[in-house]
């Protein structure tokens, strides 16, 4: 792995666990071993170093919609979709602490307003094409409520509920969606 690579890895970690504005540079540089200087040259700030961490995660949800499903119905489609979820939620939990930490800190949000936007209209598009197909006429609004059930069930596991019943959640969610 490359400095610029483990610069990514060990700064996700600590603005996962410590929240962005409590990881100061200096912690990154002494956990990866490199000044301050190879940050700068690599991402030009911390706050750089954020938005490069936010750009990656979001590629990772762009790919993960991208894969052929095309021979799929739309509740086929949204089967997948929530089993590949649960499993991420289950065995990437730095991932989504990353994620929800950053979006919902005022600090970072300002920093990233402009990528969460585009992420989240990306999320509501490709949910949307799919309850397009499953009932036009509420699409958008079940749509809004799809993305906000998972996001309620990812802070409820990571944050709140120490015997959260993921697996149970899981079954129920698809059975309500995809009756």
């Amino acid at each position: 792995m490359d400095k610029r690579e483990q610069l990514i890895e060990i700064a996700t970690k600590l603005f996962s666990k410590n929240g962005f504005e409590n990881t100061p540079l200096s912690e990154i540089c002494e956990t990866a071993n490199v000044s301050k200087g190879l940050i700068s040259h690599h991402f030009k700030s911390k706050n750089g170093l954020l938005r490069e961490i936010f750009m990656r995660t979001t590629n990772l949800i762009v790919e993960i919609n991208k894969s052929d499903k095309t021979n799929l119905s739309a509740h086929e489609r949204l089967i997948v979709l929530l089993e590949s979820f649960f499993t991420q939620l289950e065995s990437d939990k730095l991932f989504f602490h990353f994620n929800l930490n950053m979006i919902v800190q005022p600090s970072t949000r300002e920093i990233l307003n402009d990528l969460i936007k585009e992420r989240s209209s990306f999320i509501l598009k490709a949910t949307q094409s799919l309850f397009d197909e499953i009932d036009t006429a509420n699409s958008l609004v079940m749509s809004h409520m799809f993305i906000a059930e998972l996001d309620g069930i990812a802070i409820s596991y990571l944050g709140i509920y120490k015997d959260f019943p993921l697996e149970q959640i899981k079954k129920h969610i698809i059975k309500k969606y995809t009756k």
